[in-house]
């Protein structure tokens, strides 16, 4: 399984020339395996992708865990969409009134887009998912609700003995008085329980989390310690505001490597880095 980071901002991209080295396009993770292509989420991030025509493969499925417009600004430039070859699977979170597909033909639309979702020329399938286990491609793949405003899931994806948590805007510990209420407690953990690599939020500082207490995001020391409960092995940080500069970024990261812990490697997500989980 070979993990590609191909958007790493929250909210909006960033245009600042100073926001270059960690990524400047919003969340989509690139996921190969058996020469088969995965997308978690479609930020502007999936243009990369786009442009490299991802192989030579006619399926492709992609893993939305919400449908805020950071995580679907890309989809309608998704090149694939626009053949008639392809067959395109679209995977994302059941919604208590509205279908998946109603929710997604709002944004495949007038005013907001030229196209209707009815009119693409692929085959689309939808999947709608809310606890849900399901097996695409050799791989295996869990989902869960996690604390996010709007319906939201995060993702669990197991190669054999290998486990990628993807948990890219999250909030696990609101309401939660402190780290040690019990981990079953916790949002997403069973998600992220001991995973090889896990993606998590981390948009806020500290100080810039008491002030959005709600929003469905993080703080980077709330990353930390979420991962640590989870025993994962190595905390990519994600979901980066698009204000944070990289110098920011940077004095961030330092201020906070007290709360590291030797079991625990951590490090931020950087747009176009790979990883290799074999």
């Amino acid at each position: 399984m070979r993990i590609r980071i191909l958007g790493t901002r929250g909210s909006l991209p960033s245009t600042n020339p100073e926001t270059f080295r960690y990524g400047s396009n919003t969340a989509c993770i690139e996921i190969e395996n058996d020469d088969q292509v995965f997308i978690l989420d479609a930020g502007t991030g999936v243009l990369k992708l786009t442009a490299e025509q991802a192989g030579n493969q006619n399926r492709f499925d992609i893993l939305l865990t919400h449908l805020h417009i950071d995580h679907i600004q890309g989809l309608g430039f998704f090149k694939p969409l626009f053949d008639p070859k392809n067959e395109v699977h679209i995977w994302g979170p059941a919604g208590s009134s509205r279908s998946l597909q109603n929710r997604l033909n709002r944004y495949l639309s007038p005013p907001l887009f030229p196209v209707h979702y009815r009119d693409l020329p692929c085959q689309t399938v939808l999947h709608e998912i809310a606890r849900s286990s399901f097996q695409v491609g050799g791989l295996q793949i869990d989902s869960a609700y996690i604390s996010h405003p709007g319906p939201t899931v995060g993702y669990r994806v197991t190669d054999g003995d290998f486990v990628f948590t993807y948990l890219p805007d999250h909030e696990p510990f609101l309401g939660n008085r402190g780290w040690n209420n019990g981990k079953k407690w916790i949002s997403g953990m069973g998600l992220a329980y001991k995973s090889d690599l896990l993606i998590h939020d981390s948009q806020y500082t500290i100080e810039e989390y008491t002030e959005k207490i709600g929003w469905g995001h993080s703080s980077i020391e709330q990353a930390i310690r979420f991962a640590e409960i989870a025993e994962a092995k190595k905390l990519l940080l994600f979901h980066h505001d698009p204000n944070h500069t990289d110098r920011q970024l940077d004095f961030i990261l330092q201020s906070y490597s007290g709360y590291t812990s030797d079991v625990i490697e951590v490090e931020y997500a950087v747009e176009g880095s790979v990883f290799n989980l074999r």
